[in-house]
């Protein structure tokens, strides 16, 4: 599972854990597999913890929590897609800047 969606799943667990499989996976974009894939792999390694409970239909679901090393490692995967963005965002400022040359247009970038 690459970074960006790490991150993305860890900050969906930490802010909503009471989300399903098939709503965490809607929510993201991505297939209910690759989320079950996700989510078994970072239950392997200790971040997430699956707690059972049943609800008032007693079907049986899952609450997803970070464990203390599913946070630190949500603040590590955070620094590190943070770092990547920066890097992102200053090459397209650089490329607006060469476009906005090229066009005529010299105003400064916002």
């Amino acid at each position: 599972m690459d970074d960006a969606i790490r991150y993305r799943l860890l900050k969906l667990l930490h802010e909503q854990p009471h989300l399903t499989q098939r709503e965490l996976a809607k929510t993201m974009g991505i297939s209910l597999g690759k989320i079950n894939f996700c989510l078994r792999a970072l239950i392997d390694v200790g971040a997430v913890k699956a707690n059972n409970f049943r609800n008032s239909a007693n079907k049986i679901g899952y609450l997803y929590l970070l464990t203390p090393s599913g946070l630190e490692e949500k603040t590590r995967v955070t620094r590190r897609f943070l770092e990547r963005k920066l890097v992102e965002y200053d090459a397209i400022r650089r490329e607006i800047k060469e476009l906005r040359a090229e066009t005529g247009q010299l105003k400064s970038f916002r």
